[in-house]
């Protein structure tokens, strides 16, 4: 399983032979400029919620790989009345795909379309293909909920925003990994904006005082499971 960090929250994952974009921005994000969006590869595009830094690309990337687009309910009804494939999904459902299966999973966030239309709840997936099982929290305060997804799966990476102000912090962040019982994060949702800088270094030093590696990848780079 080969993970890479495009920017803000925009994870790309291949699995299985088949390539998986979450929350495609990129186009928007002057930090990812360097990242040609026309050239992504994506038959599933995966979306935690509606916020337009979250699904601005997802259209272009949907039209360029006649993707299946997954998410909740009301996103993915969003999308295929549009003409696009689409998997609808919601909290506590699962799916097994080509690639592995799929958890929809609680956040604590707030959701809605660019022009303020409702869209449904906000959410994360729990990923388990190839012998490797990925969580990905989405925009979220840190929450109890996070408890349970051990009770069902052996994570190897847990994606977690550790921005501060929109999402949870660094602190609550390593809380969040103790909670789904992962030592391997990799950190998402920061720097885009002014509101969401973090020290980098500080950040890394408190994850490895919990006993914690807190991986900040450069966009465009990549891990392997």
């Amino acid at each position: 399983m080969k993970v890479t960090f495009y920017g803000h929250a925009c994870i790309g994952i291949e699995v299985s032979g088949k390539h998986i974009l979450v929350d495609p921005f990129i186009s928007g994000n002057e930090k990812a400029s360097h990242i040609d969006i026309t050239t992504l590869k994506a038959d599933y595009i995966l979306i935690t919620h509606a916020h337009f830094d979250h699904i601005a690309d997802v259209e272009v990337v949907a039209k360029n790989n006649d993707s299946v687009i997954v998410s909740n309910w009301e996103i993915a009804n969003f999308f295929g009345n549009k003409g696009f494939k689409f998997h609808p999904m919601n909290h506590g459902g699962s799916w097994t795909f080509d690639f592995g299966k799929v958890k929809y999973v609680a956040a604590i966030h707030s959701s809605s379309f660019p022009d303020g239309t409702y869209a449904g709840n906000p959410g994360g997936f729990v990923i388990e293909g190839e012998h490797k099982n990925i969580y990905i929290a989405g925009d979220t305060a840190l929450t109890m909920d996070m408890k349970l997804i051990p009770m069902r799966t052996k994570l190897d990476l847990a994606i977690l925003p550790i921005g501060n102000c929109f999402t949870m912090d660094v602190e609550d962040a390593i809380m969040a990994a103790d909670f789904v019982d992962c030592d391997k994060i990799l950190g998402c949702h920061f720097d885009t904006f002014g509101f969401i800088v973090v020290d980098h270094d500080v950040a890394k030093k408190k994850f490895f005082d919990a006993g914690k590696d807190l991986m900040l990848l450069d966009i465009g780079s990549s891990i392997s499971l």
